[in-house]
């Protein structure tokens, strides 16, 4: 088991503690995908993490804590300690002097986000339907989305940006909608749409609407 791998310095203990995490949350996205929220348990993803379920829940807490880690790591893309807000591609839109920039940031870094979350995104909503911790781990990450798109449209309208007579909480609505999980969905993987082109379309609409 990742468990017990051989001992040595602390430094020995925090890598076998991350490899320990990886195993787990791998395991959890194939089984959240394969089966559901609903129906994995904390001993089936020990047993296909190859982590004794002890250490599972000392790592995790509970079956949503894996799920919050999972989501933690998709919305990332690693499993650094830095969140998405202290990230340098982040913090360059918010620095880009060029409003169409600005955005054509926005749009890469909200559309890669949308592709690594996709699936577990849905996981997330449909446990939503039927666990009301879950449907509180859906109510914050809407938040925190749309606490930094409205960001986004903060730092245009500062810059004076924003097309005449957008008022700043209708552009936040308007950037919700379309770099919505749901839209992205429904383009790609309903729709057919490559991520590519998905991108490229939210560029132009950001722009289009906005400025």
């Amino acid at each position: 088991m990742v468990e017990h791998v051989k001992r040595g310095s602390p430094s020995g203990g925090q890598a076998r503690t991350r490899l320990a995490r990886r195993a787990v949350i791998d395991a959890a996205r194939s089984l959240f995908l394969d089966h559901g929220y609903a129906t994995t348990t904390i001993a089936a993803i020990s047993r296909a993490a190859d982590v004794p379920e002890p250490t599972v829940y000392r790592l995790f807490a509970s079956k949503l804590g894996v799920l919050k880690a999972l989501l933690d790591v998709s919305i990332a893309g690693d499993d650094q300690p830095v969140a998405v807000g202290d990230r340098p591609d982040v913090a360059a839109v918010f620095d880009e002097p060029d409003p169409h920039q600005a955005l054509a940031r926005f749009a890469a870094i909200t559309a890669a986000i949308n592709l690594r979350t996709n699936d577990v995104y849905s996981v997330l909503r449909g446990a939503a339907d039927a666990d009301h911790e879950a449907a509180e781990l859906l109510g914050t990450l809407r938040q925190q989305r749309d606490h930094g798109q409205s960001h986004v449209v903060r730092v245009l309208h500062r810059a004076h940006a924003l097309r005449a007579g957008l008022r700043e909480q209708e552009a936040a609505d308007i950037v919700h909608a379309i770099m919505a999980p749901e839209v992205y969905r429904l383009l790609v993987h309903d729709r057919g749409w490559t991520p590519d082109h998905y991108q490229q379309w939210a560029t132009r609409t950001l722009i289009q609407q906005l400025t």
